[in-house]
């Protein structure tokens, strides 16, 4: 090594500068790559530190010197080509949040400015119902169902209409219902509907859910099991069954109104108290009568046998029935 020094011929120099230059060329890019992932700079920077101090040291033209570099350089990029391709199939396989779309942003702010006095900012339900958990919301399809019910409101249940609403933001209020169902059904493994444990519901005994559904609970007088409910467990999910049973969805209140001139009216109740009654008859008239004496209001709620229901349900019973219903497919 040192004759080499003293007496260098001009195809030793050149050698020898190439491959210095050559291995500050190298560890230039290297630096350069390695700056680029923040994640793993300063463990990754330390380690080309260790190189740089093993080059200054180390005579490059010696091949024991020249295999030993050659292999914790290997080693090195070996280490970050690893990384970068584990942080990116992360980054590959990660799921964008849909509440980060624009439409539905657009959709939360007109939300907020006309929907969440009643449904809560985030939909989950204030003085109105949770939006969240509605089945009507959970089986719509690009506001096939939910479009009308913002259009029209529902009058009956106090909820406005809105015909100055254009499609577009019809489309964006839709649009931020549904990314909020997909966030809150993501929080658990396959969401609240579809994952929850079958374990936990189906406890009841059959056998006894039969005999509530046609004896005790009186449900056969309203429902069949050749009927309506037939093949109601693959319409629903066990889930969404048990909550249809105990808050079925709303049905039409109708009554028949008798005034003291002999006159009935008939039709969808909007509106009962101890002054006033107001219906929609059959050729779309709003009719409004002061309850005076000899004035007679005859209800027909087709949820009345649920409301009772409510009352005198024991859990075994919710088990039983939801079990037995489970059956059929």
């Amino acid at each position: 090594m040192k004759l080499f020094r003293e007496c260098p011929s001009y195809c030793h120099r050149s050698s020898r500068e190439n491959a210095l230059l050559l291995g500050a060329s190298n560890l230039r890019q290297e630096g350069a790559f390695i700056r680029s992932i923040k994640p793993f700079r300063e463990s990754t920077r330390r380690k080309l530190m260790k190189v740089r101090k093993i080059l200054k040291q180390t005579e490059v033209c010696q091949p024991r010197h020249w295999s030993s570099l050659r292999a914790i350089i290997g080693f090195l990029f070996v280490g970050l080509v690893l990384t970068v391709g584990t942080r990116a199939q992360v980054k590959k396989t990660a799921k964008p949040n849909p509440m980060a779309r624009e439409n539905v942003q657009r959709g939360m702010d007109q939300f907020r400015q006309s929907c969440a006095m009643c449904h809560g900012a985030a939909a989950k339900g204030a003085s109105g119902p949770n939006l969240i958990e509605s089945s009507l919301v959970r089986h719509d399809d690009n506001g096939d169902l939910i479009g009308n019910v913002i259009r029209e409101g529902r009058l009956e249940k106090g909820m406005p209409a809105n015909p100055t609403f254009s499609a577009a933001q019809v489309a964006d209020i839709v649009a931020f219902l549904h990314a909020s169902i997909e966030v809150s059904d993501n929080r658990g493994s396959e969401g609240p509907a579809r994952g929850y444990s079958l374990q936990r519901l189906l406890t009841g005994d059959v056998v006894a859910g039969k005999r509530f559904f046609d004896r005790e609970g009186g449900c056969s007088k309203c429902h069949s099991t050749g009927g309506d409910l037939s093949g109601i467990a693959k319409k629903y999910s066990t889930v969404e069954l048990e909550h249809r049973i105990l808050y079925p969805p709303d049905a039409t209140e109708t009554a028949v109104v008798s005034l003291p001139s002999g006159e009935k009216i008939k039709g969808r109740l909007l509106h009962l108290d101890a002054f006033y009654v107001s219906l929609m008859d059959a050729q779309g008239n709003y009719r409004s009568c002061p309850l005076r004496p000899g004035t007679l209001v005859v209800v027909d709620d087709p949820l009345r046998g649920h409301r009772e229901l409510l009352k005198r349900y024991k859990d075994k019973d919710i088990h039983d029935i939801s079990t037995y219903l489970e059956t059929l497919q």
